[in-house]
């Protein structure tokens, strides 16, 4: 009524949806407790190349579960060990949307409560 919130659409709305499901930790959400992934676990095992493959993994699997209107493409993980992040890039293709191939890059840090 306002408009002081943005509506996302298509390949936007997705995209949120892609890297909200991946920074969502396993039983964050309440009335569906299998949702989510567990990056964020990862951030606490040595940083080095053995834990690249099971978190492309891990992403792969969350997405594949739980979002249907993607088709991953492909997981890239670089570590960055002294800066304590995870650099993830998501290449995904769209279900049923005539787009180009979709690619989402973006920085993973553990956060402090």
């Amino acid at each position: 009524m306002t408009n002081d919130i943005g509506t996302l659409l298509n390949e936007d709305a997705i995209k949120r949806s892609v890297v909200n499901l991946v920074r969502t930790k396993v039983g964050e959400r309440f009335f569906n407790s299998l949702l989510g992934s567990k990056v964020e676990s990862y951030f606490f095992e040595l940083a080095d190349s053995g834990i690249v493959d099971p978190l492309q993994e891990e992403i792969k699997n969350v997405l594949s579960n739980f979002e249907p209107r993607v088709v991953v493409r492909d997981v890239n993980v670089a570590l960055y060990p002294e800066d304590n992040e995870l650099d993830v890039t998501i290449t995904y293709d769209i279900v049923g949307l005539a787009v180009p191939t979709q690619a989402i890059n973006f920085i993973l840090q553990p956060t402090r409560y």
